[in-house]
């Protein structure tokens, strides 16, 4: 009969904690672990530990309420460093992300007195402690309490990433006692009745206020509160991590401000008096580099459970309040605005907002090519209204999702933007596909990137998942084309295959992996072999060819001072620039 070991007990708390799902590399030093949870979890095996940490990330963001959360389970050694990439992006993204890692005997190891005794040995806590809410080493076996401790951590307060090292000799020692002590539930940060006094004054007096909801806000919640949100007639906007808050179609919708945002958004914010922004940290990428110049005449009011947030400088803060952004947005809802002049502004705001289209006519796309914009306006429409779209984490293929894409319905968005680290998209939607099995996920990544982490088509396959991937193909690496094109005067260096960047033949590849595959042309969706891939079950690629030499605009112009400094423009001066006419109708409010 098998012994019964402190690794299947350690498994047994993560299923009554709600794990259901393991993502592992197997390994020597997690052979007691994947042992024990071979038979108490869904488990799927990947190629490479970073495309295991990523899904494992993307899974536990998109599950359906109330279903099972994944953990990523690696060996020691190289399965913890090849995780770093998806660790740090998570937390960046302040996502939970639970990774369980394998350790050498406790007495193999070296403890800081030498740089390695045990076999793949490396001090995992010490490596990854920056970028986790909480590192533990298990040299020993503890208690039920001590150990979920740890692992709640990652989904209170400000989430983020969770690493447990587990030591061989403790995951096959014996089981500790039981004892059923009740772990404490971290309380709701409440706003302060102060905080809430100053925003209801700040909202009154608002003139031309917005709504900026970001992703520290609860998906069901928020959709609970869109009836309200609607009637409450103030311009709502997202941030890219809260862009799937609130349908496009709303009628109260602005779009997504950012340095690669809508145009008709960046010039709004920018002429709002008073900006609410709910779960977002306000970094840089959402306000603009030039960060002192977002909201140039306005007011704003910053919502965040994290004081660090709060206190970190820009931009320029008028009211900052520590707190739920949940349970301040359903406050919020409850207060009383200056009607009559808000619907003022918020007809000001529709005009902007037809005057400004998504896809603007300075783009231009050669005849052999496919534009991208046109495709992705198309895809949420195509996808249908309940299907799941990961835009990758950089590039040309990730801008253009985020100034396009309306979604609609129900439909899902999630990418991981801070790190923008190219390879993650794959991944992503394979855990995203694992999590909702019953809906189709999209995919749209391009070929550099992609080929970062094509060795996941192994899983993809072998899991049968309906993720659909839409692979721009622009013979290389398109943001730095740009880069050395604008900064260094055409100087190429590693951006495409003329200067050293080897892709595979597209087709060739997926008949290896048995994906099925198409090449899109001039009919984009109206294909009726496309049609049939995307309606099909299962996974399948489809080529989208993308001009080496397309044009992405808008966007935000930077330039290199004489001391080597960085300037940007603000949000609203975005390039190309507007005609004199047109800019004097949208700008109504700058001075």
């Amino acid at each position: 009969m098998r012994k019964h070991t402190y690794a299947d007990q350690l498994v047994g708390w993560l299923a009554e904690e709600g794990y259901t799902h393991c993502f592992f590399l197997a390994g020597g030093n997690i052979m007691h672990l994947l042992d024990a949870v071979r038979t108490r979890m869904v488990c799927v095996p990947f190629v490479h530990e970073v495309g295991a940490a990523i899904a494992t990330e993307y899974f536990t963001a998109l599950r359906k309420e109330g279903s099972g959360k994944a953990f990523a389970l690696v060996t020691a050694g190289p399965g913890l460093t090849n995780t770093i990439t998806a660790i740090a992006s998570a937390f960046t993204e302040s996502r939970e992300l639970l990774v369980i890692g394998g350790q050498v005997k406790s007495a193999d190891l070296s403890r800081g007195k030498l740089r390695q005794r045990g076999i793949q040995e490396i001090d995992g806590p010490a490596l990854v402690s920056s970028i986790c809410k909480t590192t533990l080493q298990l040299d020993y076996p503890i208690d039920k309490v001590q150990f979920l401790q740890a692992v709640r951590h990652g989904s209170e307060g400000r989430k983020g990433p969770v690493f447990i090292e587990v030591c061989l000799d403790t995951q096959g020692a014996e089981p500790v006692p039981e004892a059923n002590w009740d772990l404490e539930v971290q309380s709701p940060a409440y706003p302060k009745q102060d905080d809430l006094d100053s925003l209801q004054e700040l909202l009154i007096a608002s003139r031309r206020p917005v709504l900026l909801l970001g992703g520290g806000l609860n998906r069901i919640i928020t959709r609970q509160c869109l009836e309200d949100l609607t009637s409450f007639g103030v311009p709502i906007m997202t941030t890219w991590n809260g862009a799937d808050l609130i349908p496009s179609d709303n009628e109260m919708y602005f779009g997504r401000p950012n340095t690669w945002g809508q145009r008709y958004s960046n010039v709004l914010i920018q002429q709002a008096d008073l900006v609410i922004a709910i779960g977002t940290r306000l970094g840089v990428q959402q306000t603009g580099f030039s960060s002192d110049q977002f909201v140039p005449a306005g007011r704003i009011v910053q919502v965040d459970i994290d004081e660090a947030e709060l206190e970190k400088g820009h931009p320029r803060i008028a009211l900052a309040i520590k707190g739920d952004a949940n349970l301040l947005l359903q406050s919020l809802l409850r207060m009383n605005t200056s009607s009559e002049d808000v619907a003022d502004w918020t007809k000001f705001a529709r005009e902007v907002k037809r005057k400004l289209p998504l896809n603007e006519t300075t783009n231009t796309t050669g005849e052999e090519y496919v534009s991208p914009y046109v495709i992705l306006k198309e895809l949420t429409k195509v996808a249908g209204v309940d299907s799941i779209i990961i835009p990758c984490s950089s590039g040309g293929a990730f801008t253009v999702s985020y100034q396009t894409l309306e979604q609609i319905g129900d439909q899902r968005l999630l990418s991981n933007k801070s790190m923008a680290s190219m390879g993650y998209g794959l991944s992503g939607a394979i855990g995203a596909s694992l999590a909702n099995p019953d809906k189709t996920t999209f995919l749209i990544e391009g070929d550099g990137g992609f080929a970062q982490n094509l060795q996941e088509l192994g899983t993809l396959v072998a899991n049968k998942l309906a993720v659909k991937i839409l692979l721009f193909v622009n013979n290389g690496y398109a943001s730095i084309r740009m880069t050395q094109r604008n900064y260094f005067n055409g100087a190429w260096i590693g951006c495409d295959t003329e200067t050293g960047v080897g892709f595979p033949n597209w087709a060739q590849l997926c008949a290896a992996f048995g994906v099925p595959y198409a090449r899109m042309d001039h009919e984009n969706f109206s294909s009726e072999e496309i049609r049939k891939l995307i309606s099909s079950p299962g996974p399948a690629l489809i080529e989208v060819p993308i001009d080496p030499e397309q044009t992405y605009f808008p966007k935000i112009s930077s330039k290199v001072q004489s001391d080597g400094s960085m300037r940007s423009d603000p949000l609203h001066l975005m390039q190309p620039p507007l005609s004199e006419d047109l800019a004097k109708e949208v700008f109504k409010y700058l001075v």
